[in-house]
């Protein structure tokens, strides 16, 4: 019997394909998008607020 598991690394499928149980492997495979998500969001935050600090400077020569 062959249960299908979506891991992220080959380590980690072959792990979870030894055992039946699918659970593990979508909770295996939401942890690593969730761990991968924070990078993202942090960049983000740091472009944003460099954006928010060009644009108040460029403000402030605008209304002089």
């Amino acid at each position: 019997m062959a249960f299908s598991s979506n891991a992220q690394c080959a380590m980690c499928r072959a792990a979870l394909e030894s055992e039946g149980d699918s659970s593990k492997a979508e909770a295996i495979n939401n942890g690593i998008v969730y761990l991968m998500a924070f990078p993202y969001i942090m960049v983000a935050i740091v472009f944003y607020v460099v954006y928010k600090m060009k644009f108040k400077k460029k403000l402030s020569k605008d209304s002089q």
